[in-house]
């Protein structure tokens, strides 16, 4: 259930969710307890940064056949390769996931769960740049949500996770299209938002072609458009007045108000009078140790608008 936001406690950070709909916080509580998520729409966000080391975010486990939930790391360990401790990664069967339609290990719980029927989607962001995804049937909605893509569209509805990850696999070498972006280049993408116009176009030559190569592969398409939350809209609106965030959240204390979210990318107020919209990617405070607080607020900066 989401929470609201804590106004104070120290954290390790597991970045930002969609899993309920909505944009939030998920924090794990120092020194132990379960897993908060908090809801980051319309608050402020007060924060400081103790260190530059980097901490487990722990695993996902199984809730039931169908569905994945996080479980915080029990000894709130150090992070090793992976964002994991070594002990949640011995613990985490979701991690094969990826592997799946290529052979090797296979728990059964994670045979059980990709046995489900699976959706492939394609997304464009902001800057054109287009990816090819898939998404277990309970997280149709919020893996979109949670990607930040300007404009998507899913393409096929797959009888289970093999079939999805060989359609994708498909459209990746006859079409070249990429299976990730890298946070940083979504962000810069939305700071620098001018016009739509060149994405919208890129995401329907990019669908043409997805829909002609799966009729071909005797792939089922049944092309349906993402509804974008509408806690993005400012984010996609171009007309939208706002900067790139000048300084690391990663570092120090920050204190912004969120006025807009799309994936983990927020556009944010700093609450001073006249003060300019900045945009920055939460998701970097995955796996950091942060005190929340209300008294804590950003670094002055003299910054230009990205649109004047």
């Amino acid at each position: 259930m989401d929470q609201a936001l804590p106004t104070g406690g120290t954290y390790i950070c597991h970045g930002i969710t969609w899993a309920s709909g909505q944009p939030c916080v998920l924090l794990a509580p120092l020194p132990g307890g379960p897993l908060v998520r908090a809801t980051v729409m319309g608050r402020r966000l007060g924060w400081q940064v103790h260190d530059g080391g980097r901490w487990c975010t722990g695993r996902y486990r199984f809730a039931d056949r169908v569905r994945v939930e996080p479980v915080a790391c029990l000894g709130r360990a150090p992070a090793e390769a992976g964002g994991q401790c070594p002990a949640c990664t011995a613990q985490d069967e979701f991690r094969f996931a990826h592997q799946f339609h290529s052979g090797g290990h296979v728990p059964e719980t994670l045979a059980v769960y990709m046995a489900q029927p699976h959706w492939l989607y394609l997304a464009t962001f902001a800057d054109g740049t287009t990816k090819v995804g898939t998404a277990a049937e309970p997280r149709k909605r919020s893996r979109l949500d949670e990607q930040g893509p300007l404009v998507a569209t899913y393409l096929a509805r797959t009888p289970d996770g093999r079939a999805v990850r060989f359609a994708e696999d498909a459209l990746t070498r006859r079409l070249g299209l990429q299976q990730t972006v890298r946070a940083a280049a979504k962000l810069k993408a939305l700071a620098e938002l001018r016009t739509t116009d060149p994405a919208y176009s890129a995401h329907e030559h990019a669908l043409a072609r997805a829909i002609e190569t799966l009729a071909a592969l005797d792939v089922a398409v049944c092309a349906q458009p993402w509804a974008p939350p509408a806690e993005s809209d400012l984010l996609r609106a171009p007309d939208t007045e706002r900067a790139l965030y000048p300084h690391d959240p990663r570092e120090g204390e920050h204190g912004l108000t969120v006025l807009a979210c799309s994936g983990s990318q927020v556009l944010s107020a700093s609450g001073e009078a006249g003060g300019l919209r900045y945009v920055l990617d939460l998701g970097v405070l995955k796996g950091r140790r942060i005190t929340l607080g209300t008294g804590f607020s950003s670094p002055p900066a003299a910054v230009q608008s990205a649109l004047f």
